[in-house]
């Protein structure tokens, strides 16, 4: 299981904490470090959706000129979190080939810890 996310996100941070404690076995990966390819982001949004994908509360968001924020369709929103990874929404969680998860919710939680 691969953990992509920030070291100072409170959210990833609660995520770690939960996996920690289940005793699970992941990989951190900072995106601010080692940010995501563009097709590594592609792929996470085939299998959650861009709009699940795409943080729109971000503080990165909001810091994007107007124009970057209109008309923003799945190829727009790929190549933004490319271009800005932390308006991806985090954790990103790969476990195993086929599963994707973006955030950390019960339902997440539920999926992964049972």
């Amino acid at each position: 299981m691969i953990l992509y996310g920030l070291k100072n996100c409170d959210t990833c941070r609660k995520a770690m904490k939960a996996l920690d404690g289940a005793s699970v076995r992941y990989d951190f990966r900072d995106i601010r470090e080692v940010p995501p390819t563009k097709t590594q982001i592609g792929r996470w949004a085939k299998a959650v959706g861009t709009d699940k994908l795409l943080n729109t509360r971000s503080t990165t968001w909001r810091g994007l000129a107007a124009g970057e924020k209109e008309n923003v369709d799945d190829k727009k929103a790929i190549a933004l979190m490319a271009e800005h990874p932390t308006l991806i929404k985090r954790p990103v969680i790969e476990n195993g080939p086929t599963q994707v998860f973006a955030g950390w919710t019960k339902d997440v939680e539920e999926e992964l810890l049972g």
